[in-house]
């Protein structure tokens, strides 16, 4: 018999005092059966010695279903992206408008970017040498022409990207 529960993630503050927990520090998790599941309070040292709060005490003994022990780690702050939004938006609209054929490995490759970003939405249409993109918050259409690249021609390329996108165009 397999059973589904929802218990919430773990918090960064002591659900009794609200004193925030600082890395390293021990807190404590207590799981209390409830009518409509389970409840999940985080507690500091200090909160977990008292004697209201703790497993040992009196209150709460009888809906405690769990409890434990661990040491808090602040969440990892999410990595950069490697393309700012508008660095490469920028960046392509000055490259479409130079029209430079030299320049079409890269117009390419970052509508592929913005594409996986979900700044451009491709829309079908054009034919096998050219992908039509629409800008979806100001409806602009642009018409990449794809270059067909060869596996061994992405690092060079992507290096390329890099550094325009370094130039902060």
């Amino acid at each position: 018999m397999q059973h589904e529960w929802e218990i919430k993630s773990r918090s960064h503050t002591c659900s009794r005092t609200g004193k925030e927990f600082q890395k390293g520090e021990n807190f404590y998790t207590l799981l209390y059966r409830e009518a409509g599941g389970f409840r999940r309070e985080d507690l500091c040292e200090e909160a977990w010695m008292t004697k209201e709060v703790s497993p040992n005490g009196k209150a709460d003994k009888n809906q405690l279903f769990s409890f434990w022990k661990s040491r808090y780690e602040p969440p990892t702050p999410p990595p950069p992206e490697p393309v700012a939004k508008k660095d490469g938006e920028n960046a392509l609209r000055r490259l479409i408008a130079e029209n430079n054929p030299n320049h079409t490995h890269l117009i390419y490759i970052l509508a592929l970017l913005l594409e996986r970003k979900r700044l451009l939405r491709p829309i079908t249409g054009g034919d096998e040498n050219t992908l039509v993109y629409e800008y979806p918050s100001t409806g602009e259409i642009f018409l990449i022409r794809h270059p067909h690249l060869r596996l061994d021609q992405i690092p060079e390329i992507q290096r390329e990207v890099s550094e325009l996108l370094a130039q902060n165009l």
